[in-house]
């Protein structure tokens, strides 16, 4: 692992490595959600989501942040050199989440009919199916966030891989199992034993996560025992002062994340209580929010997932400048961080934009709700741009130690887009359309005050041009003209072997051939108007590649 330091500077070569794998996992879960959403129906994707939502909000506070926090305090030490106190760090984190876990998976799985709202007690058993994945996962964040502080997101990159292909297997297989076995012929049963099912391949997952990690950790042991015996540094700080460490760091961290994340289920519970007012049979209200959670949400989280990507890439760097005190390598890897952010969310969500509906038509082809769900990805796609730079800003803010501001930012945009919410619930008949509203004001919030913050502390200001507004033009040209490509390439291919090819094989291709087309137009708008010089080429994926292609065509 020694070579692996110098890449730790580069926070573009590692974040490539985490949005690389960001991408596949969250094709595969795009993907695999397709045949159970099948197989369970808009129903149980209800069902399916509520007890997610509510498993995720205990994750949170249990030991969703940890391997961000085990980053920041291990970084921080591998920084002074202090080899000695950051494996003590990784020890007592592994108590802290065994401790946590153990209450977060009692507290989810005995107290399900209490934490599920009580119109919607079908999705009770879904949830105590997840109760083991709260334990597990901790183990995994600590091994995770361990190896990004010493520099490596390989591992991290490959455990999201193993763990998503595994939850996919189950989650279909189980479906359809528990389908066979325990719904019979029963209609009403097949939306909640499916989503039982689908609810097994996580904790599958996780475990097949946890196994390849620790088997990655054991194959490197000598060379952190090594480290640990050339320690020079002469700090060697007790069990209880490392403890007390993780705690002052790791429990605003989390409170911060869990505050920042809690608004989806904060809409789950506002939409559902509301609808329920309104008179809504409880299986019609579980079936509305099915689209929100299993198809809006789904779309939006796959480009959001390259925001994550940067912000635990951007971690360790970050933290460990600032505890040198170097401000101006910490604001030129902010900026470095933001920049690629936006080039990258930006063009994504002008792409689920104009291509809304071919990809409901391939993935999600239920007639019953596809128009409304192709409308609220159109509407809602902007959401993908604020929630992506309001991550990499909390990944910031957390990476300086100054974890209480967006924790203060969250509640105060959470107590908002509650307001929000419950107004045009209560007051309009928008419906999910309320929800997509107050999804892309409270992430539009975070952004703007997260920014704030930033500025703030760090004295740093963001170049506008460069990094927003070239993206922004780049993004429209490349829409129009994907959406005029699509539809030319669609109607010849449809004349052409519309009697030979299922339809959804006739649009697939269609949109993949116009997507790689919409890449290449924006790749070549960015070059033009000087979005994206050599040197920032250079730090890309095949970055030489790219140079070599760029000049073969006059565009540098």
């Amino acid at each position: 692992m020694e070579h692996r330091r110098k890449k730790e500077e580069n926070i573009l070569a590692q974040a490539s490595i985490l949005m690389v794998a960001g991408i596949i996992t969250r094709i595969i879960g795009v993907l695999y959600r397709s045949p159970v959403t099948s197989i369970i129906g808009d129903e149980g994707n209800g069902y399916y989501s509520i007890a997610v939502n509510i498993y995720t909000m205990i994750l949170l506070i249990s030991s969703y942040s940890i391997p961000m926090a085990v980053s920041k305090v291990v970084s921080g030490k591998l920084a002074l050199k202090q080899y000695r106190d950051a494996h003590k760090v990784f020890r007592c984190a592994l108590i802290y989440v065994t401790i946590v876990g153990l209450i977060g998976m009692a507290v989810t799985y005995f107290g399900a009919s209490v934490l599920i709202p009580e119109n919607q007690t079908n999705a009770v058993p879904v949830l105590k199916i997840l109760s083991p994945a709260i334990l597990i996962s901790g183990f995994l964040g600590v091994l995770r966030g361990y190896f990004q502080a010493h520099g490596s997101m390989v591992p991290t990159s490959v455990s999201q891989i193993v763990e998503q292909v595994m939850n996919a297997i189950v989650s279909i297989g189980a479906a359809l199992l528990f389908v066979r076995l325990f719904a019979g012929n029963d209609e009403r049963k097949v939306p909640v034993f499916g989503a039982m099912g689908s609810a097994a391949g996580i904790v599958a997952g996780v475990i097949t996560g946890v196994a390849f990690m620790m088997i990655l950790y054991l194959a490197n042991a000598s060379y952190f025992k090594r480290r640990r015996l050339n320690d020079a540094s002469g700090v060697d700080s007790s069990m209880g002062s490392i403890f007390m460490t993780i705690m002052l760091m790791v429990t605003p961290v989390i409170l911060s994340t869990f505050v920042y994340n809690i608004s989806t289920v904060m809409n789950q519970t506002v939409f559902i209580d509301v609808m329920d007012f309104r008179g809504m049979d409880s299986r019609e209200a579980a079936s509305l929010y099915g689209v929100f959670s299993g198809k809006f949400w789904v779309l939006v989280n796959v480009p959001v997932a390259l925001a994550n990507s940067m912000s635990t890439a951007m971690m360790p760097a970050v933290s460990g400048s600032y505890t040198l005190g170097n401000l101006k390598k910490c604001g030129d890897k902010v900026r470095e961080a933001i920049h690629f952010t936006m080039m990258i969310s930006i063009p994504a969500a002008a792409g689920l934009c104009v291509l809304a509906c071919p990809v409901m038509q391939v993935l999600f082809p239920q007639r019953a709700t596809i128009r409304m769900a192709i409308n609220i990805l159109r509407a809602g796609c902007i959401s993908v741009i604020f929630y992506s730079l309001s991550t990499v800003s909390n990944g910031v803010l957390q990476g300086i130690g100054k974890v209480t501001i967006p924790l203060r930012n969250a509640a105060f945009s959470l107590l908002l887009q509650v307001m929000l919410l419950a107004s045009l619930l209560y007051f309009t008949d928008l419906d999910l359309y309320a929800l997509v509203i107050a999804t892309c004001f409270y992430s539009f919030m975070m952004c703007f005050l997260n920014s704030v913050g930033v500025r703030k502390h760090l004295k740093y200001r963001q170049e506008i041009r460069k990094t927003f507004l070239i993206p922004a033009v780049s993004a429209v040209i490349m829409g129009g003209f994907c959406y005029l490509f699509y539809q030319g390439l669609y109607m010849i291919s449809f004349s052409l072997l519309g009697g030979i090819l299922p339809l959804r094989m006739i649009i697939l291709c269609c949109m993949l051939v116009a997507i790689a087309f919409a890449v290449l137009v924006y790749f070549v708008c960015e070059l033009k108007m000087k979005g994206v010089t050599e040197e920032d080429l250079i730090n890309f994926p095949k970055g030489t590649a790219l140079i070599r292609g760029a000049r073969r065509f006059g565009l540098l």
